[in-house]
């Protein structure tokens, strides 16, 4: 006969992951995949003894996967956009004119506009602080421009864009989770990145035009958009690609199909404006596109710099087996612990304790700031807060997209700012700055939580659910 884990067993399954993934991934650098399985086996332990045997659990993860599908899906469609995208032209060309526009009194503001515009177009921060980011913080060290300031600048941008990008595998992610329409889920989080940006734009221009910088040229940013002039045939049908996207948010079509309209419009733009081959085309959707591409049409790659090869080489399927490998890790953890009844224990515990809205919505931040801080990823607190509170904000009258919202304000966000996680551990590589140096400048990184928490004591863009009589503040 089954039965109600206690409490304490309900607990324990989310102490142990936090045990398991702070010792193993933040201590060892053991990736985080088979750390999430161990917190399941453990979880695993737990439903036995309550009573669940191995097919109600499979049953549980099952359950759970299927609504990972959908996004699932749109994950590896980002992969084909990406890939072809650069195939066509579309990315660079993007990265080619911002960086025509820098001004060294505005270089802070401009860095965060040009890595913003190019996460969006690419829904990745990695990437465009990988190509835009290199180029603009060499820009800086030309122009003197402090590089901490510097990289809290380009880091904005770039998280910006993963944040509010339709193609951004934590931005499905957190839309899925919580059952929430993606656009949706992008339109509500305008109401704390948008000002929180603004603010840091402000700070930005101010420091920028009380600052005298001297010296330096744009070299870099010049070798850089003359080697993708050399690749790329720019001209505006590059951008129809993109606009697709915009038409498809703007009309509400689906995802997955404007998407792959795009990626096949793509293609066939690069055919006809760089030459490149169908074949080509066609392998840049699962692969990537990658300089041999560029090879095959004669021209010699000999001299053109790592910059310009690490922007045109990424994208396709394969580029994300990695999230959809975590997303199914980590509902192997929650379709346990949710099919052995520990969320409900957990939640029917803790949810008499949360009487207004800015109690609820503070509870999401500290929950998802406590695994960010320990598991040093963002989808495993996006997964396991949401998959926790999302019943708690339908008890409440909240519309899901304030959880969605507030996950992704408190991980997305904050990850940049972790020294140990894997996006801290990052930038501080491509970029050769440490996350003490940038924090304090990655303004709108840490401000989402002040305009959070602001929304939820005032009111302020808080949706509510129009089937439940929410509860005021």
């Amino acid at each position: 006969m089954k039965r109600e884990p206690t409490f304490f067993e309900a607990i324990s399954c989310f102490i142990v992951l936090g045990i398991v993934i702070g010792v193993g991934f933040g201590i060892y650098d053991i990736p985080i995949q088979p750390l999430l399985l161990i917190a399941a086996g453990y979880a695993a332990i737990i439903a036995y003894r309550t009573g669940l045997r191995w097919k109600g659990m499979e049953e549980g993860i099952t359950k759970r996967l299927m609504t990972a599908m959908p996004a699932i899906f749109i994950i590896f469609t980002v992969g084909i956009i990406i890939g072809t995208w650069i195939y066509s032209g579309t990315v660079p060309m993007l990265i080619y004119y911002g960086l025509q526009i820098i001004d060294p009194a505005y270089f802070l503001a401009t860095a965060f506009i040009i890595t913003a515009v190019v996460s969006v177009a690419t829904g990745t921060a990695w990437g465009s602080v990988a190509t835009a980011g290199v180029a603009l913080i060499g820009i800086a060290m030309e122009l003197n421009v402090p590089l901490g300031m510097a990289a809290g600048a380009i880091i904005s941008g770039g998280v910006f864009g993963d944040k509010m990008s339709p193609l951004s595998d934590t931005t499905n992610l957190a839309s899925l989770v919580v059952e929430v329409n993606l656009y949706d889920h992008i339109k509500h989080m305008m109401w704390t990145t948008v000002p929180s940006s603004i603010v840091g734009l402000i700070i930005w221009v101010f420091v920028g035009l009380n600052t005298d910088y001297s010296g330096g040229a744009d070299a870099g940013a010049g070798v850089l958009t003359e080697e993708l002039s050399q690749i790329f045939n720019f001209n505006i049908f590059m951008l129809i690609p993109f606009v697709i996207i915009l038409w498809g948010a703007m009309t509400r079509k689906p995802v997955v199909p404007m998407m792959l309209l795009s990626s096949v419009v793509a293609v066939i733009i690069g055919m006809l404006f760089n030459g490149f081959s169908l074949v080509n085309g066609v392998t840049s959707m699962a692969d990537g596109f990658n300089m041999a591409m560029v090879e095959a049409t004669g021209m010699n790659i000999g001299g053109l710099s790592e910059d310009v090869i690490s922007l045109v080489t990424r994208g396709g399927i394969f580029s994300m087996t990695t999230i959809v490998v975590t997303i199914f890790c980590g509902y192997a953890f929650a379709g346990i612990v949710e099919a052995s009844g520990c969320l409900n224990k957990i939640l029917n515990t803790f949810s008499q304790y949360i009487q207004t809205n800015w109690q609820l919505i503070g509870v999401t931040i500290i929950g998802s700031l406590i695994i960010v801080f320990t598991a040093g990823v963002a989808s495993v607190a996006i997964i396991m807060v949401g998959v926790l509170l999302q019943d708690v904000y339908t008890e409440k009258g909240l519309h899901h997209k304030n959880l969605s919202r507030t996950l992704e304000d408190s991980s997305t966000m904050i990850l940049p700012l972790v020294p140990w996680g894997v996006s801290g551990i990052y930038y501080m590589e491509v970029l050769d700055v440490s996350v003490a140096d940038y924090w304090i400048w990655a303004i709108p990184c840490y401000l989402c939580i002040v305009f959070a928490m602001f929304n939820a004591f005032t009111g302020m863009g808080i949706a509510k659910n129009d089937s439940e009589k929410a509860e005021r503040v």
